[in-house]
């Protein structure tokens, strides 16, 4: 790329105002992509006429994505990056091969695990949907190696690894406060559950903790699942919404152990914010924890949770939080630069 400044189309299915990783990483990137000569248009469902998308309230679907033709051929821009695979991101791939325009992407979400858990739909035809999308891009920035691996075992290629970063000024042990959490019972381990309430996350494993009489259990996010396991766990598990901020980062820091049980995120951003603080993380051994963990360092893995929360309660939280400094937000966004294909034609 050039020292001159450039023109990036930055096409996403999701954004504002839902509250994802999706959403974090790219208003991450943007904020510090001005610095490196790169002005950025997002082109969002919020400029078109949107609809649910059902069972999930809080994601807003494009209705009439044809109009992304007018807008890319007025911006005109000298780069473009194709975020999702929805409505947007699909219009825009089909603009980029009509006008023989060069593009990357990114691959966020196991969008066939996530159709299976939510509607039980068989997972073929979207993996191939995955492939066919992301094999028009010049490269696809994936979040760590076993993701990657794990694509191109599926024949994914040309993927370029892209971890995030994280704000350890924001997200820093200083928010810890040892009455926040308000307990009865101050000797009990406080367990968190950071992010969307939502049937793929299996947040239904970490509310199972709360069975365990020396556990305090709280959810702190909202989603399409929390009014069902409201009912069933309420007497046992708080629920207090999403938090943002210098209040999230004190529910992280003030917890004893972040609980991230979710089988199908790519990376988990909530991860990295759990450890800036110095709060360990519990986890699966699976894709996304695997990469950013280091066990028994920052936090524990386990089939078994409630042994993956014991052993994380053993870190030291100073090596929890110097763990965490090694992904930064610069790093996250000169990948991404880096990665970027002038358009062609």
């Amino acid at each position: 790329m050039s020292s001159e400044r450039c023109r990036l189309a930055l096409v996403t299915d999701a954004w504002e105002p839902q509250v994802n990783g999706v959403v974090t990483t790219f208003n991450n990137v943007i904020s510090r992509l001005a610095a490196l000569d790169v002005d950025v248009t997002v082109v969002h469902p919020l400029l078109f006429r949107t609809v649910q998308l059902p069972r999930y309230s809080e994601v807003r679907l494009a209705v009439s994505p044809v109009r992304v033709y007018r807008i890319l051929d007025e911006l005109d821009p000298d780069y473009v990056h194709i975020a999702t695979e929805g409505p947007l991101g699909t219009i825009a791939r089909f603009w980029c091969w009509r006008r023989g325009i060069r593009f990357t992407s990114s691959y966020h979400t196991r969008f066939p695990e996530y159709i299976k858990e939510m509607y039980g739909l068989p997972s073929g035809p979207a993996t191939r949907y995955m492939r066919w999308f992301h094999g028009g891009a010049e490269r696809t920035l994936v979040p760590t190696p076993s993701m990657r691996d794990d694509l191109v075992e599926s024949g994914f290629r040309n993927l370029v690894v892209w971890p995030r970063g994280v704000d350890s000024q924001l997200f820093h042990p200083s928010r810890r406060s040892d009455g926040w959490y308000q307990l009865d019972d101050p000797a009990r381990t406080v367990l968190a559950y950071v992010g969307r309430v939502s049937k793929e996350k299996s947040v239904d494993d970490f509310c199972e903790l709360a069975q365990k009489p020396e556990f305090s259990c709280w959810v702190v996010g909202d989603g399409p699942y929390r009014e069902e396991l409201e009912q069933r766990y309420g007497d046992r598990v708080r629920f207090v919404g999403f938090k943002r901020g210098e209040e999230l980062a004190q529910f992280y820091a003030s917890a004893d152990v972040m609980v991230f049980p979710s089988r199908t995120d790519t990376f988990g951003n909530v991860i990295t914010e759990s450890m800036a603080c110095g709060t360990p993380v519990a986890a699966y051994p699976v894709t996304g924890p695997i990469d950013v963990i280091a066990d028994g360092i920052s936090g524990a893995m386990d089939e078994d949770m409630h042994v993956a929360v014991e052993r994380a309660l053993e870190c030291d939280r100073g090596e929890v939080r110097e763990h965490a400094l090694g992904y930064s937000w610069e790093n996250c966004v000169q990948i991404f630069r880096d990665s970027l294909v002038p358009k062609g034609r």
